[in-house]
């Protein structure tokens, strides 16, 4: 026997943990003595790309059945019908995954058939806590509970009876994110849920919505990216614990920011775009760190605002947010010099980074303003960037 081979069962599993599943089961091979540890995996990963993969299919419904440990800790499920995989089959797997009492699982399953529903033993699994949905196309909520689940991501895909309905069996609901389906004909949507610590929301720019309102008291988190090119109302509220924030507003849809803005005014930390600059009476008491990104013409003029309006600055950094689409900045119109001096750079702003900077004269007056006013600066960054004027 080899040394390896003479480790403890225990050591061996951990072992091939780290191994791609597949790779793992393929260790079966071996020898008798590695025959049947794979089946003792706590998780399982099958992952195809748009590469056909034909055999996929019948290498999970060969070896998911005979899977023996007795609780699955994570699933993750990322295939495509070019793997021939059809919704039978998804539903398949997910059954036994709930029978194995699965604490997480990832599903990310592209079909053709749009009125594809998730099956309903999924809803009835109590040991789920962490759930991750992508493109399987419909959710229809049943009336039973996930006593367990505390984070829930959904990405591109379709709630038949609303997303409030789905939140109202998530009694402990700690992490949610939403990225709304670009088609979505969902005209409203609210989310209320006492236990909600972190939201992250993305609503596309053809989702063309009426109203949305966010009530969740307990949030700590919030990430709010609202590209939706119709005029709409929101109601965006409760949020007394909240500690940071990332909004991202287009199309100069005043009403949403100026709701968001309300809603975040207790942050210690911001991340803030805008193609429009929210209204007077904000004032951000607790705010330390701000970064603001300068893709838009009118970012200059959202900076002159929260200079202003945010007496406590410790920190700012201006740049592009990482995760724009669009990765490119356009130079910003004259700003408005404040006058007086805000009070942040006269007794608070220690830290100043700016990155992406294009030397135009815009900048240049920013960066002077910022340099000459900021009293007790500690450090200054600047990075520059080329630019064709």
């Amino acid at each position: 026997m080899d040394n390896i081979s003479g480790l403890h069962d225990d050591l061996l599993i951990t072992i091939l943990s780290f191994l791609p599943t597949e790779v793992a089961v393929s260790t079966c091979v071996l020898s008798k003595r590695w025959e049947f540890l794979w089946m003792w995996l706590p998780n399982l990963e099958f992952v195809s790309t748009c590469v056909p993969r034909p055999g996929l299919r019948d290498f999970i419904d060969r070896k998911l059945p005979i899977h023996r440990a007795p609780v699955i800790e994570r699933l993750r499920l990322h295939v495509t019908r070019y793997s021939h995989i059809e919704p039978e089959n998804i539903k398949r797997w997910i059954k036994i995954a709930v029978s194995r009492y699965v604490r997480e699982l990832d599903i990310d399953y592209c079909t053709k058939n749009k009125n594809y529903l998730l099956p309903s033993s999924l809803f009835t699994c109590k040991s789920l806590v962490t759930l991750k949905l992508k493109w399987v196309a419909r959710i229809d909520v049943p009336s039973m509970v996930f006593p367990s689940l505390k984070t829930l991501q959904l990405e591109n895909l379709i709630v038949v009876d609303g997303l409030q309905q789905l939140l109202s069996i998530c009694p402990v609901l700690e992490e949610l994110s939403v990225d709304f389906y670009e088609y979505d004909k969902t005209k409203e949507f609210s989310i209320i849920v006492p236990s909600l610590q972190s939201l992250s929301l993305l609503i596309p720019d053809i989702m063309f919505l009426d109203r949305y309102e966010i009530d969740t008291p307990s949030l700590k988190y919030l990430k709010l990216v609202d590209w939706s090119y119709k005029e709409h109302y929101s109601l965006i509220k409760n949020m007394p614990k909240l500690k940071e924030a990332y909004v991202r507003v287009g199309y100069s849809n005043l009403k949403v920011l100026n709701s968001a803005i309300g809603s975040v005014i207790s942050v210690k930390r911001l991340t803030i775009c805008s193609e429009g600059v929210y209204g007077d009476g904000f004032v951000f008491k607790h705010l330390e760190h701000l970064n603001l990104c300068v893709c838009q013409k009118n970012s200059s003029n959202l900076l002159g605002n929260f200079l202003k309006d945010s007496p406590k600055l410790r920190v700012l950094d201006i740049s592009v947010v990482k995760d724009h689409r669009f990765n490119k900045r356009y130079r910003m119109v004259s700003w408005n010099q404040p006058s007086p001096v805000p009070e942040c750079l006269l007794s608070s702003l220690q830290i100043f980074n700016w990155s992406r900077y294009l030397g135009s004269p815009e900048d240049r007056d920013i960066a002077v303003y910022i340099l000459k006013n900021a009293c007790h600066l500690k450090k200054a960054t600047i990075y520059s960037q080329p630019c064709s004027f």
